[in-house]
């Protein structure tokens, strides 16, 4: 394998789970696993060159239902796109953006301002692109930063949003590796990138959604950053993205969880109690997966997506249900898979906000500033 953006031969293996289902195929509840379900390799290399963490392959094809945005979402954005124009860089008329298969868009927020939305194919470039969590599922990133170049006018501004590789290493969110997820950025990677196509980073935002993610300006030509480029630089330089042995601490971290979680369920049930997950999120396929958890210990996950109810876990028994079913249950715990929703589901569903968890034993909780602690 070569490196996605660079071309590389120099990548070194920094997290291996082994073979697990696909996190985007969610088969129907009532069909058992099949034989060759859950014979997907997933794992996670870093590039020596040019640093880029990215998947080492993929031989599943994406099927995931789509789901339902979540309010954090929806809020960051709003924030983030406050922030960008009052730093005086939502300039001009026109907007393209590159999606997600997430779900989600920024361009009503866009079209709030005046701007007229445009195809992302870059015949006709525009004032400003969106790429809130797109180009990390292509698999070709050297073309698909190409793509967003040509789409982005010349005075114009590619603001481009990240799941930040500090947080995952940093808060050992190993499980942010997916099938599908072709990198996982940092901004000493992107500059890498972004100056392949003779472009520059210029400012930088960050935010608490999904423990931190980064929102970027990106401009053509040369362009001095200012002061928050610097700053997002040193905290990469400290949680060791571009050191092989630090990000590889996602391997033992890995393990811990799943023994952790598969102890905590067994425990709960022994004791006559009854548990159940909120988010049938893809990130919860290889943890389900990997700690070996069956319907015995997990008796479903609730989602807020309709086209996801009657579905189950890849790779395992326990079946997708309706928040209203999760509720009558009367759960002795309930684990939020994505930590940003557990506000959301506390104003929604009242009657589980003393059974949620974050991670196992753990209550969660809300900070004064309303993000999940």
């Amino acid at each position: 394998m070569t490196c996605r953006a660079c071309g590389s031969l120099r990548l070194e293996t920094v997290l291996d789970v082994g073979a697990v289902a696909a996190a985007d195929r969610f088969p129907p509840a009532t069909t058992p696993v099949a034989a060759d379900e859950t014979g997907h390799p997933l794992s996670m290399a870093l590039c020596r060159t040019c640093f880029l963490a990215q998947l080492v392959d993929d031989d599943t094809v994406a099927d995931e239902p789509r789901g339902v945005e979540p309010q954090a979402l929806k809020d960051q954005a709003a924030a983030a796109l406050a922030e960008v124009d009052e730093a005086g860089l939502l300039v001009g008329s026109s907007v393209a953006e590159f999606g997600s298969p997430h779900g989600g868009t920024w361009l009503p927020l866009l079209a709030e301002r005046g701007f007229t939305g445009r195809p992302a194919d870059g015949k006709q470039p525009c004032d400003v692109v969106l790429d809130c969590f797109g180009m990390m599922h292509e698999p070709d990133q050297a073309a698909a930063v190409a793509r967003r170049a040509r789409a982005t006018a010349r005075d114009g501004v590619l603001l481009f949003q990240f799941h930040s590789l500090a947080t995952i290493v940093r808060q050992g969110q190993w499980n942010a590796l997916r099938h599908g997820h072709f990198a996982y950025y940092s901004l000493t990677a992107l500059r890498s990138l972004f100056d392949a196509v003779g472009m520059s980073v210029t400012s930088a935002w960050t935010h608490d959604l999904y423990g931190g993610t980064i929102l970027v300006a990106v401009r053509h030509g040369a362009h001095e950053p200012d002061a928050t480029v610097a700053a997002v630089l040193a905290d990469e330089d400290a949680a060791g993205i571009t050191d092989v042995t630090a990000v590889s601490a996602l391997q033992r971290e890995a393990e811990r969880q799943w023994s952790e979680l598969r102890t905590w369920l067994a425990d709960i049930v022994a004791a006559g109690g009854t548990a159940y997950a909120y988010a049938a999120a893809s990130r919860a396929v290889a943890l389900f997966g990997c700690a070996g958890v069956t319907k015995e210990l997990l008796a479903g996950v609730a989602d807020a997506s309709p086209a996801k109810w009657g579905l189950r876990m890849p790779g395992t028994d326990i079946p997708i249900i309706d928040p209203d079913t999760l509720v009558a249950a009367a759960p002795t715990a309930v684990l939020v898979t994505v930590p940003d929703l557990v506000d959301e589901v506390r104003r929604d569903f009242p009657a589980l906000a003393d059974a949620l968890v974050t991670e196992p034993g753990v209550p969660a909780q809300t900070d004064p500033q309303g993000g999940t602690a």
